[in-house]
């Protein structure tokens, strides 16, 4: 049996939960802080406070179903402090070039596009019908959010989100811990961590 245990209970865990499913998870478990959840569409929900230790001892997969980066990476990194078997997750209907190199924990949602030479880091989400153009460095716990794009040659940096249909132009750089909303546009490089919005995008926090 191939069982997988999958951090948090949220709407974002369901899509986790199906590609779980796709890569051929015969048993999922989430695992909560909520006791007052017990159950997510027709799957289990442990409490962390209590089962943690059962789901790590007995070598369940784990992959953490976070949206918010900043949790995503708390959650990861205790994970890897106990000792957890992490793994990433694509799914099946995502286009993943060859060489694409791809860290730990990190999952590809159905309709992504990656192609050549391009790194994505540990604890991101490359999300559904998102893509991921040649030569991208996308860091660690970033989230490429639903329809976003980035052109050839962009770096993001890490625990970055790029809001839905938000764009990259090519030869970009944004650095660490930046928030870029829905449908904004970035045409050149972003060196302060904050969020922008607009098109073009510009800081406004």
């Amino acid at each position: 049996m191939k069982s997988i245990a999958i951090m948090g209970a949220s709407g974002h865990c369901k899509v986790v939960a199906d590609i779980a499913l796709l890569n051929g998870y015969d048993e999922i478990v989430f695992i909560d802080k909520n006791p007052q959840i017990d159950m997510l569409a027709e799957y289990p929900v442990a409490d962390e406070d209590t089962d943690l230790d059962y789901y790590i001892d007995h070598h369940y997969d784990f992959v953490v179903g976070i949206g918010e980066a900043a949790i995503r990476r708390k959650v990861q990194e205790m994970l890897e402090e106990r000792g957890a078997d992490i793994v990433s997750l694509i799914h099946p209907a995502a286009t993943i070039a060859y060489d694409v190199k791809i860290g730990e924990g990190t999952v590809i949602m159905a309709g992504a596009v990656i192609n050549p030479n391009t790194v994505i880091g540990k604890g991101c989400i490359i999300n559904t019908c998102a893509s991921v153009d040649h030569d991208n460095v996308i860091g660690d716990f970033a989230h490429i959010s639903v329809g976003a794009h980035t052109a050839g040659t962009v770096t993001m940096g890490d625990n970055s989100w790029l809001g839905i249909g938000a764009v990259v132009s090519n030869d970009i750089n944004v650095c660490n811990d930046v928030f870029i909303g829905a449908g904004a546009v970035v045409v050149k490089d972003i060196t302060e961590p904050g969020k922008y919005v607009g098109v073009p995008a510009i800081k406004t926090l």
